[in-house]
């Protein structure tokens, strides 16, 4: 199964020119707006957020709070001589395909078996889209698909494990809950700050339940504020975000509860720093 952070149980904007910068060690360092970064990587808009996304292109500070991530010149060019190999080597660590049945033939394997392997968890999708029929398409990693294709040869034929059988019998489904989890981990691995890292966790919670963990309306405003934005891909047609906004959302009960501990537990932290610096949040 794709590694993620400790998970729960089982079951860009427009471009901003060269003039901004950054002090950084005592100097100065130009910063260019994302579709700049990416043309200079040789990506797609696509692909630079993806690359983004898993951490491989650490952003920049914004222009302004809420304002389009930027790039530091040495951070391209640090992502530049790490990818090394053949000249798509950066572009193949972000491909990304579709569905089941082109992730099947990326695992050399039928439709039917890829959907079954997905959907008890042993592979996990780094992102989605909406169809027009309002369907849910889950995008995966075509290197992860290699790699597991490598690594568990006997899961690509034989019969399902008695686990598999149960869960698939019962009709569930695991890659919306593995997705969340490694859609979190991934955000919280692009931030230290406490406040921040409490808001990502505050996310996946039912509204019900943020306001049952966060009673104080200033810290459910303060976690607002700092929510991190839709996933890239995340549609902008009411009824296709409507089920985009379901994929969001913790579902089963011990899935809710894993987040909301770790809420709690991100937020005593949060308060803490603010008591004894003053820093983000209240007091």
């Amino acid at each position: 199964m794709t590694q993620m952070m400790t998970a729960p149980p089982r079951g860009t904007a427009a471009c901003e020119g060269d003039g901004a910068a950054v002090r950084a060690g005592g100097a100065a360092q130009a910063l260019v707006g994302s579709a700049q970064a990416a043309g200079e990587l040789g990506l797609t808009r696509g692909e630079f957020a993806r690359a983004v996304q898993l951490g491989i292109v650490r952003a920049g500070p914004p222009a302004a709070a809420g304002g389009a991530a930027r790039f530091a010149r040495t951070e391209i060019e640090r992502v530049r001589a790490a990818a090394t190999g053949p000249p798509d080597a950066l572009r193949r660590q972000v491909e990304t395909v579709a569905g089941a049945q082109a992730a099947a033939e990326v695992l050399g394997v039928g439709p039917s078996r890829f959907t079954r392997l997905a959907r008890c968890g042993h592979l996990t999708p780094i992102g989605y889209r909406i169809n027009r029929y309002r369907a849910v398409v889950w995008l995966y990693l075509a290197a992860e698909l290699r790699e597991f294709a490598e690594r568990e040869p006997g899961m690509l034929r034989g019969t399902a494990s008695a686990e598999d059988r149960e869960l698939l019998s019962a009709k569930g489904d695991l890659r919306p809950r593995t997705w969340r989890g490694r859609h979190v981990g991934l955000l919280l691995r692009r931030t230290a700050d406490p406040w921040a890292r409490a808001a990502v966790l505050a996310c996946p919670l039912p509204e019900d339940e943020l306001r049952e963990a966060v009673p104080d309306p200033a810290e459910r405003i303060v976690l607002a504020a700092l929510a991190p934005p839709p996933p890239y891909g995340h549609p902008q047609v009411p009824a296709a975000a409507a089920v985009a906004e379901g994929l969001l959302r913790a579902g089963p009960p011990d899935e809710v509860h894993w987040y909301r501990t770790r809420l709690e537990s991100a937020l005593t932290g949060a308060r803490r720093q603010s008591k004894s610096t003053g820093e983000r949040g209240p007091t």
